[in-house]
């Protein structure tokens, strides 16, 4: 059964969301984030996405004081990303209560660091983020997008012993267009054995059961929720 992850990304310290990832189209829906998760784990959800968007565009994770609150005040698992650069910065994230660290412009630009933090945290600790735009890996909060081709990415990685993958597809991301449905059911076929999370565009239940029905091992769900599109209570039969 898919796992349903609703987001939270974080500007300022608020619960914002973005479209095709361009900072001057930011939307604040709370002014603290930890109300969103409180409301969130209350309706059910047991699985949260929180993205440093300030950290994704510095050199360093930022807002990681939010990160503790949550985990601190939820019983929520909370995965984090958004501005993991360093050792110091991975050893915060978890300190401040992260089950899991989603890693994206490092796995790019410093495949080595990348290499010594699977191994050492382990693959079940890690999450790789391939997030894409028209086929290539886009890094540095989406504002650069390289010539890597998203699945000779994976390939790599997946020889390295990546197993979970967070694919965004950056143009569909805010959107509520429906995600890239047949991209996932592709990366689903050529790598079975990785846990592939779908995020971008997301914006019904019929395609949350068309993901689960192809594969997909979890969702990202954001503007979908905020925005009143799909309701926490229609997704009660993923809690199960």
């Amino acid at each position: 059964m898919i796992t349903i992850i609703p987001a939270i990304d974080i500007i300022d310290g608020k619960c914002v969301r973005l479209e095709q990832g361009d900072y001057r189209l930011k939307k604040v829906y709370e002014e603290d984030p930890l109300d969103a998760a409180r409301r969130f784990e209350d309706q059910g959800v047991k699985r949260l996405h929180v993205v440093d968007l300030d950290g994704a565009k510095a050199t360093r994770i930022i807002n990681y004081n939010t990160l503790e609150r949550i985990t601190a005040k939820t019983g929520l698992m909370v995965d984090f990303g958004g501005g993991i650069k360093t050792d110091n910065d991975l050893q915060i994230v978890f300190e401040c209560g992260a089950a899991m660290a989603v890693i994206g412009s490092i796995a790019v630009n410093d495949r080595d660091l990348f290499q010594e933090w699977l191994f050492a945290y382990g693959p079940e600790k890690i999450i790789l983020a391939a997030d894409v735009k028209e086929g290539h890996i886009a890094v540095s909060g989406w504002t650069d997008v390289t010539e890597i081709g998203l699945f000779d990415f994976l390939r790599y990685y997946k020889a390295m012993g990546v197993k979970q993958v967070l694919c965004t597809d950056i143009v569909k991301d805010g959107m509520l267009g429906g995600p890239s449905i047949e991209l996932y059911e592709q990366m689903v076929r050529d790598f079975p054995s990785m846990r592939i999370i779908a995020s971008g565009g997301v914006s019904s239940v019929a395609e949350i059961i068309r993901l689960n029905e192809a594969g997909v091992a979890g969702v990202i769900i954001g503007k979908a929720l905020y925005e009143g599109k799909i309701k926490v209570e229609e997704l009660k039969d993923f809690f199960l």
